[in-house]
């Protein structure tokens, strides 16, 4: 395990693994404003376009238990290279798809593949750091993955104006290719043969099951999950309630929202400054009592102090919190030191989006003419995640 990394090293890696951690999300946003361009072009219905995200979405969260668990037989770099070899065919194959439904199975197949970024990234900086080191590596992992989604819409966007829907799929087999090639110069296996989970591959995946099995682990991670459902509280309902409730435009929107991630990537950074001073729990527990008031003073606005600015200024510290929270839940979870780290990470991320996922619709659900629905949902999400909390240190405490 590397302890004291040179500079150059050290930003390489967050580079690198920043990179390779976001191709699943940069999958989902870049082409997002090409959406109303491929349904003309392609002749179908808005709904099946919008199923090639909603399948993209599901390939991210089953590829994640695919490629976790291998990476544990395996090791880390082989099912990354593969994963991103086929992220980038795929792309290709998607470029020069006519149907809507080969465009459907293609969407689902690559981010099968992408996942292997998201799982990975977070099981080689397990491979690599400990303790309040690897909070800061997280810290920075997560800040530089924050920006992605931020430029993603705005680079669509840009080249949707010059190119056609296909140009955005080519750029993405691009990066594919690059990635691949990265990971092969770039990166040195970092599980060695004497960590790895001998036999055949069910056996890994036993292994991540069995992991289902321990109360610590399993509230952990569902603590994790209810932040990621926050913050897809947040964003299933914010063009909703700026730009219908609001009445905001599309360009005051599209500010807001890059502020809001900017927010989040600026929060992310702020544990690994805390990570030798204060203990990962203290801080968690702490931000997320303070998360809670914030939501709750968002609950309250609504009834006291209707105001756009107001609202816009307690969602930006509700969102740099979510930026400190994901760091901190995420270092906590992988520094559990257990053998199948890459499990762990699997299955720390289809927690996260399979409760990100079910938070969107609840939220529509509940109503799109106001923003209380999305205030609510986030304050549940944040105290059920605090009571977890409590209930592991307290647990920790009694022994």
């Amino acid at each position: 395990m590397i302890q004291n990394p040179g500079v150059i090293k050290r930003f390489w890696l967050i580079f690198i693994l920043g990179t390779i951690s976001a191709t699943g999300p940069l999958s989902i946003d870049l082409y997002l404003p090409a959406l109303p361009e491929m349904t003309q072009n392609l002749q179908t219905q808005a709904s099946l376009i919008q199923l090639s995200l909603s399948a993209c979405l599901l390939g991210l969260a089953i590829g994640q238990l695919i490629s976790g668990p291998l990476s544990d037989r395996y090791g880390r770099k082989k099912p990354l290279m593969i994963g991103f070899f086929i992220f980038a065919l795929v792309s290709l194959l998607i470029a020069i798809s006519h149907s809507v439904y080969l465009l459907i199975g293609l969407r689902f197949i690559q981010g099968l593949a992408g996942a292997s970024g998201q799982v990975l990234s977070r099981a080689i900086a397990s491979d690599l750091f400990s303790g309040p080191l690897l909070t800061r590596f997280y810290s920075l992992l997560s800040a530089v993955n924050g920006i992605f989604p931020v430029i993603s819409p705005i680079i669509g966007g840009y080249m949707i104006k010059y190119v056609d829907w296909q140009g955005i799929f080519l750029l993405l087999a691009l990066i594919g290719l690059i990635v691949t090639l990265a990971i092969w110069g770039g990166i040195k296996e970092t599980l060695p043969q004497s960590s790895r989970i001998s036999g055949s591959p069910v056996n890994s995946i036993v292994a991540m099951l069995k992991l289902l099995k321990g109360a610590k682990f399993l509230k952990l991670i569902m603590a994790s999950g209810l932040v990621y459902g926050g913050l897809f509280s947040y964003i299933s309902a914010s063009s909703f309630v700026f730009q219908n409730y609001f009445q905001m435009n599309v360009a005051s929107f599209g500010f807001l929202y890059a502020m809001n991630g900017i927010g989040i990537a600026i929060g992310s950074a702020i544990p690994g400054l805390l990570a030798t001073r204060v203990s990962e729990i203290k801080q968690i527990r702490f931000v997320l009592g303070s998360t809670l008031l914030t939501a709750c003073l968002l609950i309250l606005s609504w009834f006291l102090l209707n105001q756009l600015l107001i609202v816009v200024g307690l969602v930006l510290l509700i969102v740099c919190q979510f930026g400190m929270l994901f760091t901190l839940t995420t270092s906590v979870v992988m520094n559990l030191s257990l053998k199948n780290s890459g499990g762990i990470s699997a299955l720390l991320g289809l927690s996260q989006n399979a409760i990100g996922g079910l938070m969107s619709p609840m939220v529509g659900i509940m109503g799109s003419q106001t923003y209380l629905p999305m205030a609510i949902a986030i304050a549940g999400c944040i105290g059920l995640s605090l009571i977890l909390f409590t209930q592991i240190t307290s647990a920790n405490q009694a022994k």
